[in-house]
């Protein structure tokens, strides 16, 4: 028999209570489950970064997370980041930069940008690569991905300084 526990937590802004087996893995969990299949299974070990998703805002490998682990926390998929207005900048970017390709590797590429870019900071292309090295990608050999998070950065920082936020 599989032991299961009872968890309460918030996904994509919405408080959600259900019974999980206390040792199915948080991306399992998510996809199928709750249908929630962008993020992706790719190596089960934590190193690929397919499965990042951000809890309580922290981009966190979710085949190295259990369900049972988010019980009170707050779960952002890449389904609720393309709601996320903050987000648009973003995913308009890699739509322009063609940082797309095969897109396996796009939900947790956008889930550690999204946490690398809620404080936004001057950053050279090598600490863009060095943020994102946690995540694989065998198709646009990064430069796209890092051009993309680039531009969404001097954006960010442009603007901020334009409204007296930075000196």
């Amino acid at each position: 028999m599989t032991e299961m526990t009872e968890i309460t937590f918030t996904l994509n802004g919405e408080t959600v209570r259900r019974s999980v087996p206390v040792r199915k893995n948080l991306v399992d969990f998510l996809r199928q489950d709750m249908g929630l299949t962008g993020s992706h299974v790719g190596c089960e070990h934590g190193v690929c970064g397919a499965c990042t998703l951000l809890v309580d805002r922290r981009a966190v490998r979710g085949c190295l997370m259990l369900a049972a682990q988010i019980d009170g926390l707050s779960v952002q998929t890449v389904e609720g980041l393309a709601q996320d207005e903050a987000v648009n900048d973003l995913l308009e970017a890699f739509v322009a930069r063609n940082a797309l390709q095969c897109g396996f590797c796009t939900p947790g590429m956008l889930a550690t940008a999204v946490e690398l870019l809620r404080n936004p900071r001057p950053m050279s292309r090598a600490e863009i690569r060095e943020q994102i090295s946690g995540n694989y990608c065998r198709c646009t050999g990064y430069e796209a991905i890092v051009d993309a998070i680039g531009t969404v950065l001097d954006t960010r920082l442009a603007n901020m300084q334009a409204d007296g936020e930075v000196a």
